[in-house]
């Protein structure tokens, strides 16, 4: 129905933005990892997802249309509504979702606050077929592994998911494909 708003931002909270579409204020619930990089006043175009229940009536906005194409896949696993689909989404980067689900690594999702082991189960199968076979920048099956290694090392050491996979995300492409170094190096990302 209101697929898509652009507007000016009037007033962050904690989980979404108002934002002023020609004298109208609309709020719209969108991922925490955008929601941190917005400023009031800023100017915004939004891919939103109307959810109409019987006792709400809620917009969810997206970046990108590949971002709500995954979400709305998201809604069609059991035992997902529109927040949890989003905290997926907040806390998870595209590319590590689609990489756990080539990989067939349910225990990725269930980093999610949130999501069980069997919800995390029910994901990866409904989102099997989704994807393409390849992964992101053509990186092969085991150098994903290599970075997941990485993601939980960093983890275990106490960063947030987000933060492991930010770190991991901006790791030269040059760097050898070894759980060590890439380590080494993903921790000098947090000297910065």
């Amino acid at each position: 129905m209101i697929a898509y708003l652009s507007g000016r931002i009037v007033n962050l909270t904690e989980d979404s933005i108002i934002l002023d579409v020609q004298g109208v204020g609309f709020e719209i619930f969108i991922s925490r990892n955008w929601l941190a990089n917005l400023e009031n006043g800023e100017k915004l175009a939004v891919h939103t997802h109307l959810v109409v229940r019987e006792d709400l009536m809620a917009l969810y906005g997206f970046q990108t249309t590949e971002e709500k194409a995954l979400y709305l896949l998201l809604l069609g696993v059991d035992g997902i509504g529109p927040k949890l689909a989003l905290a997926v989404i907040s806390t998870l980067s595209l590319d590590n979702i689609k990489r756990a689900v080539l990989t067939e690594q349910p225990e990725f999702f269930s980093r999610v606050p949130g999501v069980g082991k069997k919800t995390a189960q029910k994901i990866l199968i409904h989102m099997q077929g989704k994807f393409g076979p390849t992964l992101a920048d053509g990186e092969t099956y085991a150098s994903s592994a290599v970075n997941d290694q990485v993601i939980e090392a960093l983890t275990g050491l106490g960063y947030s998911i987000v933060e492991a996979q930010t770190a991991v995300q901006s790791l030269p492409k040059n760097t050898p494909d070894t759980v060590e170094d890439k380590l080494r190096i993903a921790l000098s990302y947090f000297d910065r």
